[in-house]
């Protein structure tokens, strides 16, 4: 249970490369109480009960930071609250894109019969910005750079997806596109930049995304 990948850990935070189909936080249940923060709470037993400065969907992969005391938390936590926070994705769609790149800005919300898949809505959904490029084609599948401006729940998969959008479910995405529960979904927290909450420098870290390693 304790098994993560530390990139890097300091007295104040860590920063783990979570696998896809591990929870970030706990849910509910005792089914679900394996995530990342437990095992971090596991690994460092001086660290604060709830120390994940935010999320990534259990489905998705990659870099997450994680605050060991409250200060460093609170500090974290204002940094992708007031947006400086710089997060890089990469993710492969089931589709060809034809343009190069862009932004996408869509409005959408939880379809509350229909836990936890969001849905568009113009009128009373938030909205979600995206910046994103094509770095290549392959096979029909087309490997693309996402840049999140916002931090909505699902923004990549549903922007992705959506017809206003790319119009191309990321492979293996089973809520958007066709993919089944087990399938790999090929969505990756690439690169993750921010200030240390106690030094002040500014970090950055990278991470491969394992879908492009076979």
């Amino acid at each position: 249970m304790c098994e993560l990948e530390i990139i890097f850990q300091d007295a104040a935070i860590v920063v783990v490369n979570k696998p896809g189909g591990l929870l970030a936080v706990p849910g509910r249940g005792p089914d679900k109480q394996d995530c990342v923060t437990q095992r971090v709470r596991l690994l460092f037993p001086d660290c604060i009960e709830q120390p994940a400065a935010h999320r990534l969907d259990m489905d998705t992969s990659g870099l997450m930071v994680l605050g060991i005391t409250a200060q460093a938390h609170r500090h974290l936590s204002a940094q992708f609250s007031q947006r400086t926070v710089e997060k890089t994705y990469l993710a492969l769609l089931d589709g060809s894109v034809a343009k190069e790149s862009g932004e996408i800005a869509l409005r959408f919300r939880l379809d509350p019969d229909n836990r936890p898949h969001q849905v568009y809505d113009p009128v009373q959904g938030k909205l979600g910005q995206t910046r994103w490029r094509k770095l290549s084609t392959l096979q029909g599948q087309s490997l693309i750079e996402f840049i999140p401006l916002t931090g909505r729940t699902h923004q990549l998969r549903l922007h992705a997806a959506h017809p206003l959008g790319l119009g191309s479910a990321i492979a293996g995405d089973r809520l958007y596109g066709t993919g089944v529960l087990g399938d790999r979904l090929c969505l990756h927290a690439a690169r993750l930049c921010f200030d240390h909450p106690e030094s002040g420098e500014r970090l950055e870290f990278i991470s491969s995304a394992p879908f492009l390693d076979v």
